[in-house]
């Protein structure tokens, strides 16, 4: 792989943020698409989740930004509110490096006004799903007609929604001259029309196509017991963390349950949750203050969460492609992982498990049980990237104000209006106290236990 500075049309200011986020060499997909996009030319790119695609778009659209300008000049297109939101966290983070460039989200979730709003204060690159552009587009108080880029990210995805049409009527608010970049996991017959339909003399990429066996152990256990199979896996396999896919949301609630009596550290996550709640969930899980995921398939795609080691399908989708998507949760970047499907007799719709994963017998293993426990809680803070409140400020305080060995304290995230910092349960209850009466950056912030 080949270091970023490689790259000369790339400045220095931005390879030394890039270094500073962590990234000094390219993967497959950047290496192939940033020239390509930095030479003005479609692209059609197919890769797996994982593969760094956002920064091989996100990159060249902060670099191509005019911030003089108050315009929209870039538009990405998403399936899901989570995309959105690890996207533009993405490019935010590359925005260090340019003053006053500005990224917002349109999703639902979130007041159409207040995101009307934003736009109004003037925007530069616009992420957004196709149903809240459609109902910015149906209002008004979306403009379209200064783009210069369109990103089609998780294209397959969106069409498997029902978007195909949407799509269609956004694009046909764009310039005709504009360049397109349409990245999918898949080429289906449908992402070929679409590409013929918006692209010109695309660039075809293809990269990282294939769950590779070494990196994904597929298994397969047939069971008409699954809760029952569920708990003893987890005792034999004992995975540091764990996401485990229904089908419906009622079975998302009902083991979450389950595994919460049990003892486990768990969290729910599904498409009725509100957007802060799923957040939330996001948060817990990926902070490691809860273990195990228990969701529905809007964690299949859009969840960028690493160090995943295990995946279970207690339900398996009837759509191998939705599988596939489900068991890129592990295994991502470097790491490996392992995939495990629970198997009824007599689901045909199911059966291509049997030709996928190997089948193993279950094996009851004595012992003490293995709870899945987490040496973390999360704690809340009612100040966000709105009051200018950053991940040293909490750390400093935590630290310096209130005595805490930053070995105690573990990752922090920040959101546009509340911020999530994972302390040891330990001392939990002694920095919420301290909070009552210390200021962070002199000023004074309600904090929470987050459950």
């Amino acid at each position: 792989m080949k270091p970023f500075h490689t790259i000369p049309a790339i400045p220095k200011a931005l390879i030394d943020t890039l270094k500073q986020q962590g990234f000094t060499l390219m993967t497959p997909i950047q290496e192939r698409a940033i020239p390509a996009v930095l030479a003005h030319q479609d692209i059609l790119a197919q890769s797996k989740t994982g593969s760094g695609k956002t920064l091989a778009f996100g990159l060249p659209l902060v670099m191509n930004t005019d911030t003089s300008l108050q315009t929209p000049q870039h538009l990405v297109i998403t399936p899901t509110r989570e995309l959105a939101q690890q996207i533009a966290e993405v490019l935010r983070q590359l925005a260090a490096y340019k003053a006053n460039l500005k990224v917002v989200t349109l999703y639902g979730g979130v007041p159409l006004r207040q995101q009307a709003d934003s736009l109004a204060k003037g925007a530069h690159i616009l992420i957004g799903t196709p149903g809240r552009l459609m109902d910015h587009l149906g209002k008004g108080t979306l403009h379209l007609d200064g783009i210069k880029t369109l990103v089609l990210d998780e294209a397959d995805r969106m069409l498997d929604m029902g978007f195909y049409d949407d799509i269609l009527k956004i694009t046909k608010t764009l310039p005709l001259k504009r360049q397109t970049l349409l990245f999918s996991a898949t080429f289906a017959e449908k992402i070929e029309t679409l590409a013929a339909t918006l692209l010109h003399s695309p660039v075809t990429i293809k990269v990282d196509t294939e769950q590779t066996q070494t990196k994904i152990e597929e298994h397969v256990y047939i069971s008409p017991r699954k809760k029952e199979t569920l708990r003893t896996l987890i005792q034999n396999e004992r995975p540091d963390s764990l996401l485990v896919f229904c089908n419906t949301k009622a079975d998302v609630i009902e083991i979450a349950s389950m595994l919460e009596k049990l003892g486990h550290d768990v969290i729910a996550l599904h498409g009725d949750l509100d957007q802060p709640k799923r957040d939330e969930a996001v948060i817990l899980f990926s902070n490691g203050s809860k273990r195990i995921m228990v969701a529905t398939d809007v964690a299949s795609r859009g969840l960028d969460i690493s160090g995943i080691d295990m995946v279970i399908n207690y339900d398996l989708p009837f759509d191998e492609e939705v599988y596939t998507h489900r068991i890129g949760r592990t295994g991502r970047a470097d790491a490996t992982g392992t995939a495990i499907s629970l198997y009824t007799p007599g689901s045909r719709k199911t059966d291509y498990i049997l030709e996928r994963a190997a089948e193993k017998k279950l094996e009851k293993q004595e012992g003490k049980p293995y709870l899945m426990r987490s040496p973390f809680k999360t704690i809340g803070i009612n100040g966000g990237k709105r009051t200018k409140l950053r991940k040293g400020d909490i750390l400093g305080t935590l630290c310096k104000e209130i005595g805490i060995d930053n070995a105690q304290i573990g990752k922090i995230d920040i959101t546009e209006r509340q911020s999530y910092v994972a302390l040891h349960r330990d001392i939990t209850d002694k920095v919420l106290k301290a909070l009552k009466r210390v200021k962070i950056k002199k000023k004074k912030y309600v904090a929470w236990r987050v459950s």
